[in-house]
């Protein structure tokens, strides 16, 4: 396009989302943000304990108090745990160490000839939805999904002539907005299961017991509609909302060559076919391990679900799925010549992280903050109670209780201490009222997910920020919550529509598992 043509005419939407983008892009740099909130969380909780303040969470003996911050006890914590809370930041852990494999195997071009050659022939017009569905199911591997799944949809995007941008954003938004469901089962059936039968186990009445499959039925039929909702709003919003913009297609500091062409080297096939038999290998010797009678990846009754170590190595599985290939490939391709290029690519790979290792810093200290003052334990049951003291019963309570979980998980972005509080609350008041835990559990997923990828306190949404700043390094937060923002509603509506399908036709949810205990 030359300079002198005018620019695309903007649509009403366009208008909306930029001005979300500019007033988003005046927040402080996140670094400084999150020293402003920790600060903020500091004083709050001070006042609060000093107020006496405490929650009291159903199934505790004892109410819980607010700790505060800038006490004896919040320096003490804060002085001690200063290091500690950086190293174990749980994000930290699990990026850092999948991308030192998914560096490796960038680097050495394993991740450019593996899109060449399974996407040179598909239609163009079918990625945003495979991209959809992907997204959608990528639960299954557990926060690994945010890392993953973007910057590989943004490869494959490129590969096939579309905005690389709009496959990144859309791969995080299918894979957050979505997060609580799937085709597949996931650990997180399970773990919810868990929280959902030891809290019913506490009334006479226990209704059916919760499994991993019991949402099953209810799942399917949300991730087909989502996986399809998500590629429609790519290809018709966000994509040309990005062309309308001209947003760069093109990173400004490549991490690797990036001019992608259809066809493949004989030597790039031989080092794929070289990979692939790597991979092969890696994983026969993973399923031995694991099913091995004595396998030390079972869990003390020799299973593997609700808990195991074999669920608690996501993120090994993932980093060792791409290092072996990217070693493989690299000694075959030549991009590996010397036993000392293996941690130069993969020091280079971490190179491209380091913004988001200073952020990880000061978001250890504010999440650790955070849950150490108590107040996100408070934040939610002050809601639940609210929504009990209103009388919302029925189908309006169910809705009351999903709109109040979309609103607690801007701030508590753990699925599974979310359900753990909210649970407390809601199994059994809706168990009174002749609902099923599978219910109430169903309806805590259409809530856990949508908003979680609009709240800056995702520490994901600074990855994803990283991504985004490789192609415009002056996109801030308001960028990414901006184009993040088509998904919420459209996502949230959808899902809330097909549980009042299930709700009004009295569907089962899963196997064995239906809207109301049956008397």
């Amino acid at each position: 396009m030359s300079e002198t043509e005018a620019p695309a005419r903007q649509h009403r939407l366009d208008r909306i989302l930029n001005w979300i983008e500019r007033v988003g892009n005046r927040l402080p740099e996140p670094f400084i943000l999150f020293v402003l909130l920790t600060l903020l969380v500091g004083v709050v909780s001070t006042i609060m304990a000093a107020a006496g303040v405490t929650v009291s969470i159903p199934g505790e003996d004892e109410a819980t108090p607010i700790q505060g911050a800038f006490t004896g006890a919040g320096l003490q914590f804060l002085f001690t745990g200063l290091a500690t809370n950086f190293i174990e930041f749980p994000p930290l852990q699990t990026v850092v160490t999948i991308m030192l494999g998914v560096g490796l195997a960038e680097r050495t071009g394993l991740l450019s000839a593996l899109i060449r050659l399974a996407f040179r022939r598909a239609p163009r017009w079918l990625l945003p939805y495979a991209l959809g569905f992907v997204g959608v199911s990528g639960s299954i591997m557990a926060d690994s999904a945010f890392i993953i799944i973007p910057p590989l949809a943004a490869m494959v995007f490129k590969a096939a002539g579309r905005h690389p941008v709009a496959g990144l954003i859309g791969g995080f938004a299918a894979a957050g907005a979505g997060y609580s469901t799937s085709m597949f089962v996931t650990s997180l059936d399970a773990l919810f299961a868990g929280i959902s039968n030891s809290v019913a186990a506490t009334l006479p009445d226990s209704g059916t017991t919760v499994t991993p499959i019991s949402n099953y039925f209810f799942n399917v039929v949300a991730a087909v509609t989502l996986s399809l909702l998500a590629g429609l709003i790519i290809a018709k919003v966000v994509e040309p909302a990005l062309e309308r913009s001209r947003f760069p297609r093109d990173e400004v500091e490549p991490a690797a060559d990036t001019t992608l062409t259809a066809d493949l080297e004989p030597r790039e096939r031989r080092a794929l076919l070289t990979a692939g038999l790597a991979l092969l290998v890696t994983t026969a010797a993973v399923l031995v391990l694991v099913l091995l009678p004595s396998s030390p990846l079972r869990n003390e009754n020799g299973g593997f679900l609700p808990e195991s170590p074999l669920l608690d190595s996501v993120t090994t599985l993932v980093f060792v799925a791409f290092f072996v290939p990217g070693l493989a490939y690299g000694i075959s391709a030549g991009a590996i010549r010397r036993s000392a290029d293996v941690p130069l690519l993969m020091g280079k790979a971490l190179k491209d992280l380091s913004g988001f290792i200073v952020l990880a810093f000061v978001l250890g200290q504010f999440i650790a903050l955070f849950s150490w003052t108590n107040i996100g334990a408070w934040l939610a049951v002050t809601g639940a109670n609210f929504l009990e003291s209103i009388g919302l019963t029925g189908y309006a309570a169910f809705l009351g209780f999903i709109v109040l979980a979309s609103v607690l998980n801007l701030f508590i972005i753990s699925g599974s201490s979310l359900w753990t509080l909210m649970a407390a609350v809601f199994v059994p008041m809706f168990l009174l009222l002749g609902f099923e835990p599978g219910f109430s559990q169903a309806a805590f997923r259409v809530g856990d997910s949508a908003t979680q990828v609009i709240t800056p306190l995702n520490p994901y949404m600074i990855v994803l920020l990283t991504f985004v700043r490789r192609y415009d390094p002056n996109a801030g937060l308001g960028t990414v919550i901006a184009k993040m923002l088509p998904f919420v509603v459209p996502f949230w509506t959808a899902w809330a529509t097909i549980l009042s399908v299930f709700y009004f036709a009295d569907l089962p949810l899963g196997p064995g598992m239906g809207i109301h205990v049956e008397r």
